[in-house]
């Protein structure tokens, strides 16, 4: 194997690509030569403060309520131990390692800006953590999301002074003293301003937002695929997504869904076989279909739409440099970037997303299952309708799934509560808000799958009519991957969960597009 590409931080923003490949895939990390320079440049002005008469808030103070005690110089080193240790108190459930992972690479970038004046050592030491895959426990509850995410910045920080729990590259749970002696590194003793710089940060928030937009966008794709398979197996049209239907309502979106349909469509002996008329775009025995097929696009659409505006958000917050107080010049300011208000808008928006592209995919697996509206197939698609159930109880599946999501699209950014004697008295809750959208976007990813699952089973039973070649080309993956075809009754879990990791990996979308290229 190829040793994996290093992925350099700098005082620039890092790419979405960038976070994935350190979080989910374990890339390294190295610091460049500017980034460097700029700490040490900021350091400087942190030093020299430290050593002023005058306080300073986070460098010579105390902090949040009690930010109107000065500390005096031989107790600084106690104070930023102090805060790490008191801040890390999270509790709950281990959080997922790539979100550890982001979270780390987001505020090691920030450190990179120049803007919060800890020592190169420090940051060295956050970049070799990444690299040697040394992963500190961060507990699921703990964040307000206002100064940041500072439970959970704090567990990490922790693990830089040599205390707390970690996981080492092999996922072994131990100490992190351990970890770094096994490694060949060395904790740090956290100076004057280091502890606030390294736990005041959107951070865990932002990299739970880059990695759901990064996913969405895929499963978006993965459930045009679905409404594909389902539009032809319930001998709906295709006319519905011309172009020029899109053009009246110029949605970005809602033409790139809509073009892609038209483009998994094409060739569809099952689509032609319905039409009539010398140009072959009449539709026989229908005027028109249920809204769950024909508006799809508008759905899909409307959904992709707010993914690009969750992702120009999250552009701009990469591109920010969240502390408090930070290094403007040769000062140190006291601001507000740190509220977590423009990151938690959009997660919630998208679990609105998720909950609402899960919604018409269920609809349209249902569809399936009935005589009344399935124009010829068997009642629950069952092999021996009475005997067999088919796959009825896989939409029960479905509608659990969705009613939960409809649950979690419920705003957690709107339910500020106060804390710290009321200095911090209005808070984000984006940390909620991201943990609630990587349930919905599994949740997505499972009623999609179910739903490929189910109109596959369709368009086997339209045979001998043949679907498209691109949908064809998903009912073989299945089929490939141990999905028997129509037949009586079997325990569909296993199915089911092959289905999902099918389409968690991209690989329903990649088949789709060895056809007819890539989606839009």
């Amino acid at each position: 194997m190829e040793p994996m590409k290093t992925i350099h931080v700098g005082v620039g923003p890092v790419s979405f690509e960038d976070l994935v490949s350190v979080a989910r895939d374990g890339a390294p990390v190295a610091l460049t030569d500017e980034a460097l320079a700029a700490v040490d440049r900021a350091r400087g002005v942190v030093e020299a403060l430290a050593a002023a008469e005058t306080p300073t808030y986070g460098v010579s103070t105390g902090f949040g309520a009690l930010a109107t005690r000065h500390i005096p110089t031989e107790m600084r080193a106690q104070l930023q131990r102090s805060l790490v240790r008191s801040h890390a108190a999270g509790s709950g459930p281990e959080v997922e390692r790539e979100v550890v992972r982001a979270l780390m690479l987001l505020r090691l970038s920030t450190l990179a800006t120049g803007h919060t004046g800890v020592r190169r050592e420090t940051a060295q030491l956050m970049a070799d953590l990444l690299s040697h895959g040394i992963t500190p426990v961060v507990r699921e509850h703990g964040s307000l999301g206002c100064s940041g995410d500072l439970a959970p910045l704090s567990h990490c920080a922790l693990a830089l002074m040599g205390e707390g729990e970690v996981r080492d590259a092999s996922g072994t749970l131990l100490p992190a003293a351990e970890a770094l002696a096994a490694a060949g590194l060395a904790p740090v003793e956290l100076a004057a301003k280091e502890g606030l710089a390294l736990i005041n940060g959107t951070d865990g928030m932002l990299g739970m937002l880059v990695m759901a937009i990064t996913d969405l966008r895929m499963l978006l794709r993965t459930a045009d695929v679905a409404a594909a398979m389902s539009v032809e197996g319930q001998l709906g049209t295709d006319r519905v997504f011309a172009p020029e239907l899109q053009a009246i309502r110029p949605h970005p979106g809602q033409a790139l869904s809509a073009a892609n349909l038209t483009s998994l469509m094409a060739g569809s002996a099952i689509v032609a076989s319905h039409r009539t008329g010398p140009d072959n775009s009449v539709e026989c025995n229908k005027v028109q279909d249920a809204y769950s097929l024909r508006c799809s696009p508008q759905v899909h659409g409307a959904a992709r739409d707010t993914v690009e505006h969750a992702a120009t958000v999250a552009g701009r917050e990469l591109a920010s440099a969240i502390d408090n107080p930070v290094v403007i010049g040769d000062r140190v300011e006291s601001n507000g970037n740190f509220h977590g208000a423009p990151v938690a808008y959009v997660l919630d928006f998208l679990a609105i997303v998720a909950a609402d592209v899960a919604s018409i995919s269920e609809r349209r697996t249902d569809r399936f299952l009935d005589r009344a509206r399935s124009h010829g197939l068997p009642p629950f698609l069952a092999s021996d309708p009475g005997v067999d159930s088919g796959h009825m109880i896989a939409q029960y599946t479905q509608a659990a799934i969705v009613s939960e999501l409809k649950r979690l699209a419920v705003p957690a950014s709107v339910d500020s509560i106060p804390s710290s004697a009321m200095q911090e008295d209005h808070v984000s809750m984006g940390w909620g808000a991201a943990r609630k959208l990587r349930r919905a976007v599994d949740g997505l990813s499972r009623v999609v799958a179910v739903e490929v699952l189910t109109a596959a089973r369709a368009l086997d039973l339209r045979a001998p009519l043949a679907p498209s070649p691109a949908t064809a080309a998903v009912v073989a993956l299945l089929r490939r991957s141990g999905i028997d075809g129509p037949g009586p009754d079997r325990h569909l879990s296993p199915e089911i969960e092959t289905a999902v990791s099918l389409v968690q990996s991209g690989a329903v979308l990649a088949a789709a597009e060895s056809v007819i290229g890539e989606l839009q």
